[in-house]
């Protein structure tokens, strides 16, 4: 059927280069790398003086913007690699690799938002006035300068930059690696970690219930592991909050996310207020519609009697999408049409593959991809639209 892995779309990331073996990535990498290596010797600290120009500092965000540019698609097509190949050991270790090459050449960069941080704002409201390059990059130096009460000095900056490859990204590229090699006997067979999840959600209570059992039992193989992981990268962040003085722990996201720690704990109380009035509520009326006066762990995901079980192939899931898109906006529903047209969205349910899904932005020179691990379900057609939507 059509719904089978064979049959169904890879992405094409050739809009980035060939292949991993493409001679281009190595160029791109020496001429990026000579690149920041003069930006440093150009600009590290000339912002720093009391009589710096506006037009400098416009010529030097984008210079830093171009670096960037092109660091960004480097690794953008070395994770999308990744992403998909999980279980290969040429295509991890070409991660790998881009991973420490990226990180020696961003080291000659890092001087630079820490000193624009140390610019004075009456400085900078004046030089906007002055300078409409620069005002144009008013909202990314906004952005950056968030970050002023927790950055550190130089050095410490690059440590900590350095050890990003040994400390948090190791462990969670271990926690992936480990995923994705991980099997599940299920009724004499062997299934992915996505193909159990996707049983989760049938019809059938009792096959439900033997999924969940599935899973459980394999994941046990490995919970010594997952748990150590899991408190390692909570050490870690632990370690580097400390370092930047972030108020709570949930401060570094929220600052990324641009949105103050008491609003996000406002949140955080409401919904715990009605926890009763809400998820309780739901699943207690969830239980009712299923006929349990229980509702069991597995059936957290089930589908409601009535509704259909019918797989929906691709091409009508894609059908689907566009055509709600196209009811909202039909400008979006052109831009999503360019997703199935140009093979930027991987679909298939694959061992070797990331689990879930998302949605990659990658760079401004190239545009977003889209990873799937779709089966068939309207909940997979739901995932392909809120991904989409993203894209």
């Amino acid at each position: 059927m059509e719904t089978a892995s064979s049959t169904l779309p890879r992405w094409n990331l050739t809009d980035f280069y060939e292949s991993i073996d493409d001679p281009k990535i190595t160029e791109e990498l020496y001429i990026t790398e000579a690149r920041a290596k003069t930006f440093q010797k150009d600009y590290d600290s000339k912002f720093k003086v009391a009589d710096w120009h506006p037009e400098d500092l416009a010529k030097a965000i984008k210079e830093y913007e171009q670096i960037d540019e092109i660091l960004g698609k480097i690794i953008s097509f070395a994770y999308l690699n990744y992403a998909t190949h999980l279980t290969e050991p040429k295509v991890v270790g070409f991660f790998q690799k881009i991973q420490e090459k990226i990180t020696g050449i961003s080291a000659h960069l890092i001087f630079f938002t820490l000193d624009l941080n140390l610019l004075e704002e009456a400085d900078l409201a004046a030089a906007y006035q002055t300078n409409e390059e620069l005002e144009r990059y008013k909202p990314w130096i906004e952005v950056s300068r968030l970050y002023r009460p927790h950055q550190l000095e130089n050095q410490l900056e690059k440590l900590f930059l350095d050890k990003t490859l040994t400390s948090k990204n190791a462990w969670v590229r271990l926690y992936d690696e480990t995923l994705a090699s991980l099997t599940f006997d299920h009724e004499g067979k062997t299934l992915s970690i996505a193909q159990v999840l996707d049983l989760l959600s049938n019809k059938d209570p009792s096959l439900r219930k033997k999924a969940a059992y599935s899973l459980n039992a394999g994941l046990k193989e490995r919970l010594s592991l997952f748990t150590f992981i899991t408190n390692v990268l909570a050490k870690d962040k632990e370690i580097e909050d400390n370092w930047r003085h972030y108020p709570h722990e949930v401060s570094a996201r929220n600052l990324s996310n641009q949105v103050e720690d008491e609003v996000v704990e406002a949140l955080i109380q409401s919904v715990r207020q009605n926890y009763k009035n809400l998820s309780h509520r739901y699943y207690a009326l969830k239980a009712k519609c299923l006929g349990v006066g229980k509702l069991e762990y597995w059936d957290r995901n089930a589908p409601l009697p009535d509704s259909s079980d019918e797989r929906i192939e691709w091409n009508d899931a894609k059908d689907i999408v566009l055509d709600a898109y196209h009811a909202f906006s039909p400008k979006m529903a052109e831009i999503g049409q360019r997703f199935f047209d140009k093979n930027w969205i991987d679909v298939p349910a694959l061992a070797s593959k990331h689990s879930g899904a998302f949605s990659h932005p990658t760079v401004p020179s190239v545009h977003p991809y889209i990873l799937l691990n779709y089966q068939g379900k309207l909940r997979d057609v739901m995932t392909l639209a809120h991904e989409l939507g993203h894209g």
